[in-house]
């Protein structure tokens, strides 16, 4: 059943040159089994002729070739998937890291996936709670959605994550909901932050973690996502859950591709990255989405920090046009101790008119978040205005508006890691804030909306 082979000719950093092989597929997992029993694995790169290059997912340190032998097992990686998985933490091969047995199978699945046929598609329209008013509110998650974080270096977008894997469900009570956590490419002290969060809320339960380490292969860090996607799939179309899909760093996974492009002698293209960059990324978020006949669904946050702040750089870049919005961090309002530091203004979310609303929300969440919007930009313009002229040179409305925007980044964007906000209180704060400004001025809410909800009668 399995091919073997003696005739291990060359290794080069991570890479194996095994020569006179037969019937041997690309992305074939390979077994290589040294004298003293030992066994490492790696994956099949590149097939020409009868040779085969191979990427060890471990280090080829102390890797005697002569007494060697690659076995090739006939099918890519694979991930056993159980309901079991469920409060499990697991490496980036989807080994178990918490110390506990290994799932029982009630599947074997390729981590690769099948592509979804887009007329099997359902529409995302169903309003996900995070318990984040500036996501919440402003730039709304829908059910189904891929929706990025696009943080900076030293942002806390680590607390951010574990935030929202705590604290997100879907309002329909009796919907499952499950968290699958991706962390790649993470320092032992990050990894053990995100495990003991969720331990000590009691998250865990439903949440499964697969954690690839800095020091772990780049290789492995390129199965990692692909991994946790698996486990998504399973549990959202086999069992019918609502399964948010957290991966941190995409960065990190960007990295380790182009490290394994230039061991093949790859032609680079933009700043060093594989051509084929775009492509890598869509095949891992277009595995979100629901489909039609099925009760589950696969909603994504891929957060990702963008080297030297630059959002033209091209992991963002290329995030930006595949998924559906980002939600931005500013090194601004975290200096200024804003938390969490979400820029509203530049984030977006494409889908958020389709879930919220009567029956979803609430019948006044499209006109305050307009409003809102509206309201602080024209605050931060004055308040830009005041520091250069002076703040004799604002008309009263103006002084409003400035302050206007002080309270609302310090009392609705500033929340702290540990406060979990319903879309009503989000709502009802949103008011609160706009009832600071004249009725007049809210021109973007309909007049049934300000009779019932505004607060400031005097205006």
């Amino acid at each position: 059943m399995y091919k073997e082979y003696k005739t291990i000719k060359e290794v080069v950093g991570p890479l194996m040159l095994v020569e006179g092989v037969e019937g041997v597929g690309y992305n074939e997992l390979v077994e290589i089994t040294q004298k003293n029993g030992n066994v490492r694995l790696g994956k099949v790169l590149e097939v020409k002729d009868d040779k085969a290059v191979v990427q060890l997912f471990e280090s080829s340190q102390g890797l005697k070739i002569s007494d060697s032998k690659a076995r090739f097992l006939g099918h890519g990686i694979e991930l056993a998937v159980s309901e079991d998985m469920l409060g499990r933490v697991f490496d980036g091969m989807g080994r178990p890291r918490d110390g506990g047995a290994p799932v029982l199978a009630e599947k074997t699945l390729d981590i690769n996936g099948e592509p979804i046929n887009p007329a099997a598609r359902d529409y995302p329209n169903e309003f996900i709670q995070t318990g984040v008013s500036a996501i919440d509110g402003l730039n709304t998650l829908v059910r189904g959605q891929k929706l990025p974080v696009f943080s900076m270096s030293g942002l806390p977008h680590a607390e951010l994550a574990a935030q929202i894997a705590r604290q997100a469900k879907v309002r329909s009570g009796d919907s499952k909901f499950a968290v699958v956590f991706a962390a790649i490419g993470i320092t032992y002290e990050e990894a053990e932050y995100f495990i003991d969060d969720f331990r000590k809320t009691g998250a865990i339960e439903r949440t499964v973690l697969f954690t690839n380490l800095a020091n772990d292969p780049a290789v492995e860090r390129i199965s990692t996502p692909r991994m946790a996607l698996t486990c998504a799939e399973y549990l959202a179309f086999d069992l019918g859950m609502h399964v948010l899909v957290i991966m941190t760093d995409i960065t990190n996974y960007a990295e380790a591709l182009r490290e394994v492009s230039a061991a093949r002698k790859e032609v680079p293209g933009r700043r060093g990255y594989p051509g084929y960059l775009y492509t890598d990324l869509a095949s891992l978020y277009e595995r979100a989405g629901r489909i039609k006949g099925k009760q589950g669904s696969i909603t994504q946050i891929p957060i990702l920090t963008m080297p030297e702040d630059d959002k033209t750089h091209p992991i963002p870049d290329l995030t930006g046009y595949i998924t559906e919005g980002q939600i931005i961090l500013s090194r601004e309002l975290h200096k200024k101790g804003i938390v969490p530091p979400i820029d509203v203004l530049p984030s977006l979310s494409r889908l958020k008119d389709k879930g919220i609303g009567d029956g979803k929300t609430r019948e006044d969440h499209a006109d305050t978040m307009n409003q809102l919007f509206s309201a602080y930009a024209h605050g931060k313009e004055s308040k830009e205005l005041a520091a250069i002229l002076g703040d004799s040179a604002l008309t009263p409305t103006d002084k409003l508006y400035a302050a206007f925007a002080e309270k609302f980044e310090k009392a609705y964007v500033s929340q702290g890691f540990d406060c979990n906000r319903t879309i009503e209180q989000t709502l009802d704060l949103g008011w609160e804030l706009l009832s600071m400004l004249p009725r007049t001025e809210l021109k973007r809410i309909k007049e049934k909306h300000l009779d019932k909800y505004y607060k400031n009668n005097d205006n």
